[in-house]
């Protein structure tokens, strides 16, 4: 608990057997998370036997791949469900370091942000942290091109470790968005799109070979979506095409 608010810790996973207990015990050791959630989206490996031997969390186990997007969709559901007020998105690929939960849940937790992302570029010490520079660049250049589209200030829009308020995941029309990367983007465009502040704080870089990654050509399909969810902000923003990711109505 926070202040009497419950945290709830989500990890999308997929093949994620070799570093999902290094990360869980992380996740506890703060003695801050009350539940957490991992959604398994057809692994390959051992991840759901590893997952059933975990106290204090609850296994969803998708039947087929349904995607990066889906999985989130369930993890995110889930966590309303069992009641969370700041639910914080982690990694079991142990890319993301769980020191931050603390950190992450007392900005949600004091009521002025309602999203909060861990970059890995506002550090400035990606690169000496191992990201590849093919993905360092096409991270920067992103960003750069979805701040000038969106009107954002952002340091880095490609994260995966982020922090929610309940409030806000209530609002948010996920179901829109896709059920593949891209969902990361969209639903940071529709966070800013409905008025809210999106914080960030320093996060260190890890890259090693049990970290999940995605190849150079799912990487340039989500890059060019990543540019149409701006495109399509943009042509909403100015009245020119309607776009349901945008829009709050049921």
């Amino acid at each position: 608990m926070y202040k009497d608010q419950k945290v709830v810790v989500v990890m999308p996973a997929y093949n994620a057997g070799a570093t999902l207990v290094k990360t869980y015990n992380d996740v506890m050791a703060h003695g801050l998370v009350d539940h957490v959630i991992i959604v398994d989206d057809c692994s390959h490996d051992n991840t759901v036997e590893i997952a059933a031997g975990l106290p204090h969390s609850e296994l969803i186990v998708h039947q087929s791949n349904l995607g990066y997007g889906a999985n989130q969709k369930t993890c995110y559901r889930r966590a309303l469900k069992a009641g969370g007020d700041i639910i914080i998105m982690v990694h079991p690929d142990y890319q993301y370091t769980p020191d931050l939960i603390p950190a992450l849940a007392a900005m949600i937790g004091s009521g002025h942000y309602h999203c909060v992302l861990a970059s890995r570029i506002l550090g400035g010490r990606a690169l000496a942290g191992g990201m590849p520079w093919w993905k360092y660049f096409a991270n920067r250049f992103l960003t750069l091109a979805e701040n000038l589209m969106l009107g954002t200030k952002l340091s880095e829009f490609h994260t995966g470790y982020r922090a929610f308020s309940r409030s806000l995941l209530e609002r948010l029309p996920l179901h829109r968005n896709s059920d593949d990367f891209v969902f990361d983007n969209q639903i940071l465009a529709q966070i800013h799109g409905f008025g809210n502040i999106i914080a960030e704080i320093s996060c260190p870089t890890k890259y090693f070979p049990e970290a999940s990654s995605i190849n150079f050509w799912r990487s340039l399909k989500y890059g060019l979506g990543c540019l149409l969810t701006g495109v399509r902000f943009r042509l909403h923003r100015w009245g020119l095409l309607r776009s349901w990711l945008f829009t709050d109505e049921k």
